[in-house]
């Protein structure tokens, strides 16, 4: 009876230098994409791509017959995120960014790639910082990645005031600025994330061409109004009338919290204080101390 053969395996750094020189190399490639707003041209080889991702092989098989090199347009993914994408289906490896690898984490959810998704989160949790955490907030929360939301939202409480300042905190989505507006552990006082918070709707309405108001609508209830001073609030209300960013009922409430002194006199006024509130005189009748 003839003995099992056994495998041996060659040198791997070998095999994959070999394999990466073929990446975006126009020798023997079958297949040509357009990809990104730049329209950049990259070459690659159909049976690597197919029998290494079934995005490809569905995108192949019925866009391209046999020998047919008219282009696959792939606007959507920019260049060099596409090229760390075949980097890796050729190589099983690719070099991340800290400037790209949102992109690349972006392209490798649509394409079903899940090993280099998740090498992309463990790359993301590595390099998050105040500039780079509410683009991968609004990643996760756009393709349902709960773990890199939740290091996201808690990267935040810890870090909100320098976060509520960035660029990225301007574009979030309503969806994505929800799970902030909710959390107890934000640092932040109420009265700098209402100003926030007009800051935001402010960019919305102007990208959207919608009122701010309207805007605002999706987020606005989960402001603790109630933690601001009277005099504050009053700013606010006069603030309001000018540009309405808040309804006009919700501060209603606010000021019925006041009058009752209690915290519990208006059930659509949260008063639950935040990490960052600062104190204030009516606190003490509110009864709700953070927890």
């Amino acid at each position: 009876m003839e003995t099992p053969g056994l495998v041996v395996h060659g040198e791997a750094a070998s095999f994959s230098t070999a394999l990466r020189s073929l990446v975006n190399n126009p020798l023997y490639s079958d297949v040509r994409f357009v990809v990104g707003q730049e329209r950049q041209e990259v070459f690659a080889h159909r049976c690597l791509l197919a029998c290494r991702c079934n995005f490809f092989q569905r995108l192949l098989g019925s866009e391209l017959g046999p020998g047919v090199t008219s282009p696959v347009v792939l606007s959507a993914v920019p260049a060099e995120a596409f090229l760390a994408v075949l980097e890796f289906l050729y190589t099983n490896s690719a070099q991340l960014h800290r400037h790209s690898v949102l992109e690349v984490l972006t392209a490798a959810v649509e394409y079903g790639l899940e090993e280099l998704r998740e090498l992309c989160l463990e790359f993301v949790v590595k390099v998050l910082d105040v500039e780079l955490v509410c683009e991968a907030l609004q990643v996760a929360v756009t393709f349902g990645l709960g773990p890199l939301q939740e290091r996201c939202v808690a990267f935040i409480e810890a870090h909100s005031q320098e976060t509520l300042r960035t660029r990225g905190f301007l574009e979030l989505s309503p969806p994505a600025l929800l799970p902030l507006l909710r959390s107890d552990k934000l640092c932040v006082d109420e009265a700098e994330l209402v100003l926030a918070a007009r800051s935001w709707a402010r960019v919305g309405a102007a990208v959207l061409e919608r009122p701010v108001a309207e805007v605002a609508a999706p987020v606005v209830r989960e402001l603790r109004l109630a933690l601001l001073a009277p005099a504050e609030l009053s700013a606010l209300e006069e603030q309001n009338r000018q540009e309405p960013l808040i309804p006009v009922e919700q501060i209603v409430e606010a000021w019925k919290c006041h009058a009752l002194r209690r915290g519990d006199a208006a059930p659509g006024a949260p008063c639950r204080r935040r990490r960052g509130t600062l104190p204030r005189e009516h606190h003490r009748f509110l009864d709700l101390p953070f927890k």
